[in-house]
């Protein structure tokens, strides 16, 4: 095995480091200029967060009676999962205000990182400098 092979192709070892480290920077500065907030969950104008709670406690409590119950065990997985998309539906993502330029350098950090790594996977020719002469 070959460390200069980058995805079973030949050659592209530095280009996929440069790449990588272009991407994570250009990609960290993006994530810093987002703020997430969240908003409270409403369900025809009323909270409703302890309703979402419901069928994972009832499922908590059928497994303690039962716990080879697959009935309690789908009500758990089916309360997790009503949990976490209430959490994420509920997500408010705002992009702070910076320049134009800010903006930019960021998105061609990362934009130039992926295509980088991308083109360290596809193999790369032999360069011959004697041939041709």
């Amino acid at each position: 095995m070959d460390i200069k092979n980058v995805g079973g192709t030949s050659g592209g070892l530095s280009e996929f480091f440069i790449g990588l480290v272009l991407a994570t920077v250009g990609g960290y500065w993006l994530t810093q200029q987002v703020t997430v907030t969240s908003g409270t969950w409403a369900l025809w104008g009323y909270n409703s967060f302890g309703l979402s709670l419901v069928p994972l406690l009832l499922g908590v409590m059928i497994l303690f009676a039962n716990g080879k119950s697959l009935f309690g065990h789908a009500l758990l997985y089916l309360g997790a999962i009503i949990i976490v998309a209430g959490i994420l539906a509920n997500l408010r993502i705002y992009f702070q205000p910076t320049s134009l330029f800010n903006t930019l350098l960021m998105l061609v950090f990362m934009a130039a990182g992926i295509g980088l790594i991308l083109k360290s996977l596809r193999p790369h020719a032999k360069d011959d400098s004697s041939a041709g002469s």
